[in-house]
């Protein structure tokens, strides 16, 4: 592509937002989001105490052209500034991310513009770029409802595994814990609250996978646990002290795995704890750089173990704005454009993909999920 800046038009679909935005991206890496448009899902699925499919793909095709409509109105743009689309093509919800795919492709087939179908985990990855000049690579913490995940993030497209869940995602322990407690949906959010003035200590809650010393995560039995542990609390206090243990063992579970993940990544990157040589060594040289990206990332508690985790560790610590934590088109559309700066582009036929690892050779030689007919799961 050009030096100029790109333009580009990103959408969401894959769960339960149907979000649009646009985002400029200079030759240079500064992003800038010019608009961003989020509606939410969650009055449409709050009666079911989670997100059903069929009614949030339904949602997405009634929505979808007013968020997109608001979005570049917001951007004060007409299409004819645009470089690119950019939707996203998985992994997700495979009805929902149909309806953000497909009307892309109709804005690109219409207006001549090139196509970016995105990895959503892949947005999350850069998300952190949104709201500060970050520069490849770092390690991240990718820690939403559906997916847990540590990768050394070395540009766009180009991402190693060293960690992931075997079962559940920490984003779900929350949201099924909260559900057995009685909170309410969307979960995390309820329990995160519940748990403000609760005394954890109460409850001996399990551990996992302390044989093993690698990278991976499991909550299942912590989910499990305190789903039973629920069913015995009469009162509020009961309940906040179950949200404050539930809480503290997700956090903890997420620095401890981060913890060996920062050590093996600060090995193979000795040099950058080195000082400099020079001066002009000095330029554009970053240190070692911790992100923490994904749902999960806006959670208070989380954040203030994980940022302690890094420094001790020698790490700097990074989130997204809270904005950008949670499921939103931005990060699609800077993930894009950080594509199309490459000259990636997709065909028009690119499909929308209920499953998309982010390593998928990894996923692939070495999975921890059966592949099934969804393809391979990180």
């Amino acid at each position: 592509m050009s030096g100029s800046a790109l333009v580009v038009l990103g959408i969401e679909t894959s769960c339960d937002e149907t979000a649009a935005s646009v985002v400029r991206l200079t030759p240079d890496g500064v992003a800038t989001v010019l608009s961003s448009v989020v509606h939410s899902q969650i009055d449409d699925h709050a009666a079911f105490g989670g997100v059903v499919p069929e009614i949030a793909a339904r949602s997405h095709v009634e929505m979808i052209d007013g968020v997109v409509r608001r979005a570049m109105a917001g951007a004060g743009l007409g299409y004819d500034r645009l470089d690119g689309v950019a939707a996203t093509a998985g992994p997700g919800l495979v009805g929902g991310v149909m309806v953000g795919l497909g009307f892309g492709k109709a804005v690109a087939l219409a207006r001549g513009l090139p196509l970016i179908a995105v990895n959503h985990l892949e947005g999350h990855a850069v998300s952190a770029r949104l709201g500060a000049r970050v520069a490849y690579p770092f390690l991240l913490l990718l820690v939403s409802g559906g997916h847990c995940q540590l990768l050394e993030v070395r540009g766009i497209g180009d991402m190693s595994r060293l960690g992931t869940t075997i079962d559940d995602a920490a984003g779900e322990a929350f949201d099924k814990i909260a559900k057995a407690m009685g909170l309410g949906y969307p979960g995390g959010p309820a329990l995160e609250t519940m748990a403000e003035g609760g005394d954890g200590s109460r409850f001996d809650l399990p551990r996992a996978l302390l044989g093993r010393k690698d990278c991976d995560f499991s909550f299942s039995g912590l989910k499990t646990a305190a789903s039973r542990l629920a069913q015995a609390c009469e009162t509020d206090a009961d309940r906040a002290d179950l949200a404050d243990a539930v809480q503290s063992a997700i956090a903890r579970q997420l620095s401890e795995r981060s913890d060996r993940a920062m050590a093996a990544y600060a090995e193979k990157h000795d040099h950058r704890l080195k000082p400099p040589r020079s001066a002009s060594e000095a330029v554009g040289r970053q240190g070692l750089l911790f992100v923490v990206a994904g749902g999960v990332a806006a959670n208070r508690t989380v954040r203030h173990v994980l940022e302690q985790t890094a420094a001790k560790r020698g790490f700097e610590f990074l989130a997204p704005p809270l904005a950008y934590c949670t499921d939103n088109a931005a990060m699609i559309a800077l993930a894009g454009a950080e594509r199309l700066q490459l000259g990636l582009v997709s065909d028009i036929d690119s499909p929308a993909r209920p499953r998309w690892p982010l390593d998928e050779a990894r996923a692939l030689a070495d999975p921890v999920h059966p592949a099934g007919r969804k393809g391979a799961k990180a």
